[in-house]
């Protein structure tokens, strides 16, 4: 290998050599792969082929599936790659470009979620304004913010590592991440550092704030009002809560997997996939099992579409009504046929 070559790969000193142990890793990986990108392409077919789901809280969900495809996809087929191949590298850019979207799928999630959560405060706090504050101009200005603000902070970012002198090239990692990148340098950069942590205050820590305000001013009006109104209220807001929880415990393990360079093999697996893999393969089949409207569209989709003729539901089928039989003279014959 030439000098060359090796001055711009980034090498994964945790991989072991390829052997059973790491073709189970693969096989489970791949699995675990191909489940999240069926389960979030599904649900985003859901809402884009039902017009009745396209209201806010869907738009956003639709987004949230949108992530969890990036997030896979910016990580997963490297990790596979490096489990079955003798060498586990990667180029400079390419990290960098890891990197980048790796940590567009973490801010992104973050900031969806607070927008949901301010979509659930506004639906249960203030129900008869809800059209008229969240109108389809409002919906579109945040999907925008939840994109622009996250990839133009993490373009920063992506440059101020960049420019950083690389005198190291080994990473005990299963993926690149900006801290391990940045220890690749010779020198300390105050600039990453500080901007580091304007990064985590405004992507991380204001959305989990807004988060939990959010909540706390649901709990409130719900103590006010009747039983049957605040289980409505705790169904319609179950499906976002138990997301935000398990995304939210998904960081603060990738927060200190990514302050812990020393750590196991078995512990980096574990994180890379809870990080990774397991809040884009568990949100969607929350919303799936706990939201009454998107089964009921995966079954009339499944009825309607995919097999037709082969399966019967009759809660989904219209009342058949019964035409009499006439006779020549004009009197009912009897019951009639069904139509």
């Amino acid at each position: 290998m030439n000098q060359t070559v090796l001055h711009s790969t980034v090498f994964f000193t945790v991989y072991g050599p390829p052997g059973p142990l790491n073709y189970a890793a693969f096989f489970l990986t791949f699995l675990l792969f191909f489940i999240t990108i069926f389960t979030n392409i599904s649900l985003m077919l859901v809402i884009y082929l039902e017009s009745h789901l396209h209201k806010p809280m869907y738009i956003f969900l639709f987004n949230l599936a949108v992530n969890g495809l990036i997030g896979c996809l910016s990580v997963c087929p490297k990790i596979m790659d490096n489990l079955v191949n003798d060498i586990k590298g990667i180029s400079h850019k390419g990290c960098l470009l890891q990197v980048f979207f790796s940590s567009v799928y973490a801010s992104c999630a973050y900031v969806i979620l607070a927008v949901m959560a301010y979509d659930r405060y506004v639906s249960i706090c203030k129900p008869l304004q809800y059209h008229s504050i969240m109108t389809p101009s409002k919906v579109k200005m945040l999907v925008a913010l939840v994109y622009f603000i996250p990839i133009t902070m993490l373009a920063f970012q992506i440059f101020i590592t960049s420019r950083l002198p690389v005198c190291s090239y080994n990473i005990n990692k299963l993926f690149c991440d900006n801290l391990a990148v940045v220890k690749l340098s010779c020198v300390e950069s105050a600039l990453s550092n500080l901007y580091g942590i304007c990064m985590i205050a405004s992507l991380v820590v204001l959305p989990f704030v807004l988060v939990v305000l959010s909540y706390i001013k649901i709990l409130l009006v719900c103590l006010k009002v009747s039983k049957e109104s605040r289980n409505k209220a705790f169904n319609t807001c179950a499906p976002h809560l138990i997301t935000f929880i398990n995304f939210s415990t998904a960081i603060l393990f990738s927060f200190v997997y990514n302050r812990h360079s020393t750590v196991s093999k078995e512990v980096n697996v574990l994180i890379s996939v809870l990080f990774i893999l397991f809040p884009p393969l568990v949100h969607p089949i929350i919303y799936g099992i706990r939201t009454k409207e998107i089964r009921t569209c995966i079954t009339k989709i499944i009825r309607t579409r995919i097999f037709p003729n082969s399966l019967d539901f009759p809660h989904l089928k219209s009342e058949r009504k019964l035409v009499p039989i006439m006779t020549l003279d004009g009197t009912a014959a009897g019951q009639g046929l069904p139509v």
